[in-house]
């Protein structure tokens, strides 16, 4: 089954897809924000229809203490129009510390600041994946999840 995951951000929207199995997320597109929620939520079905994803998986963002601010309000209106107007489940998954996790990995890389603007917000949406797929065990570490 393969799952969308969304890294929602003020300009931009970061969007990775799960492989078949389920295993592994890997970064697929950054859509820029119109301005127009209805717009955005239209590209993000595109992008669901089009990689036949059966599950959308939106991250939310927390304060390190767990609570709750603005931003994740933000993140559950999206995810709560989302799943109204597009027939998928949308769950909510904790991204605390995804993007700057993804910042880390990238410079780590060596990428230059321009590129890494490009990309960050993709690389987070997959690690916010990342961790919904571990915590489902789709990724198990003894044999890439087949029973043994």
């Amino acid at each position: 089954m393969r799952v969308l995951g969304i890294d929602l951000g003020d300009k931009r929207i970061g969007v990775a897809l799960s492989d078949e199995m389920g295993w592994t997320a890997q970064g697929l597109d950054v859509v820029k924000c119109s301005g127009r929620t209805d717009e955005d939520l239209r590209r993000i079905q595109e992008l669901a229809l089009q990689n036949k994803a059966e599950k959308i998986i939106v991250g939310l963002p927390r304060n390190m203490d767990g609570s709750s601010g603005a931003r994740a309000e933000k993140a559950r209106e999206f995810a709560r129009r989302l799943e109204k107007s597009f027939s998928l489940p949308v769950e909510m998954w904790d991204e605390r510390l995804t993007t700057v996790a993804a910042e880390k990995m990238l410079i780590n890389a060596d990428l230059r600041r321009t590129k890494r603007r490009q990309v960050i917000d993709k690389i987070a949406a997959a690690l916010i994946l990342q961790n919904y797929l571990d915590a489902q065990g789709g990724n198990k570490k003894d044999g890439g999840g087949v029973e043994a």
